[in-house]
């Protein structure tokens, strides 16, 4: 679902390697969120060193010059790598204070709000369940020094500790879109923009949504997934080309 970007990125000659992440993919959907989230980084270095190994690729790398791209989870493992801290109690925290606010944030696709009579109980279950389940303090980090630039696409960003993320240890960019319905921009990705004084913004799309940068868009999708990430009224996929040369400018800027 990153083709399009992939193709850009190989064009302007880098080599470009997309992992497969354990339980939250297309053929096994099984622990997506937090659980996912702390064995995604390990997977991106083992991704390098797969590559690295391939004595196609191997003349081809500069292993010290390695960039990392990331949209929504993958947008959280980029914060990670580019030098964040977060953890399991963080994502808790966040879901308590804001769930009305920042909804499927916290429940992924598993029910919506629909301003009725049973919203009451989907936010009583849905704190529940997050309160049980993630609880953990224990801040999650993965040092990949290899990794000298990191862009994110509306990251899942509100468990992080924005302090980590004032001064990242490498470039980082970042791409919004206005109107995510997934989530919200001001708790996550407009949140680290704020909290990074070195941070750049690649793009941010005022008419686009969460799934804008799924180039091409995935055909199929359940009806829940469609509400999250089908693009807005409007929104005009004509300008995704133009972001993915963005991306691609950053990483040659910085690799």
């Amino acid at each position: 679902m990153h083709a399009d970007l992939a193709r850009a990125l190989v064009g302007a000659g880098f080599v470009v390697a997309m992992p497969l992440h354990r339980g939250d993919n297309f053929r096994d959907a099984g622990s997506p969120g937090p659980e996912s989230w702390k064995r995604r980084p390990v997977e991106v270095s083992r991704a390098i060193d797969a590559v690295a190994k391939d004595a196609r690729f191997a003349p081809l790398l500069k292993l010290d010059r390695v960039g990392m791209y990331g949209m929504s989870a993958g947008g959280h493992t980029a914060l990670s790598l580019a030098g964040g801290r977060w953890s399991p109690a963080s994502f808790k925290r966040h879901c308590q204070l804001h769930i009305a606010d920042d909804f499927p944030a916290c429940v992924g696709l598993a029910t919506r709000l629909r301003g009725n009579f049973l919203d009451g109980a989907k936010i009583w279950t849905a704190l529940t369940v997050v309160g049980l389940l993630f609880s953990d303090p224990a801040w999650q980090t993965h040092d990949e020094p290899r990794i000298q630039a990191v862009a994110a696409a509306v990251p899942y960003a509100a468990d992080f500790d924005m302090a980590s993320l004032a001064s990242p240890r490498v470039p980082l960019g970042l791409v919004n879109m206005g109107k995510d319905k997934w989530l919200a921009p001001r708790f996550h990705g407009e949140a680290v923009l704020k909290a990074c004084a070195s941070c750049v913004s690649i793009a941010n799309l005022s008419e686009g949504g969460h799934g804008a940068m799924l180039s091409p868009f995935p055909p199929k999708l359940s009806e829940a997934a469609a509400e999250l990430l089908n693009d807005p009224p409007g929104f005009d996929r004509k300008v995704l080309p133009d972001v993915d040369r963005r991306i691609v400018e950053f990483f040659r800027k910085h690799l």
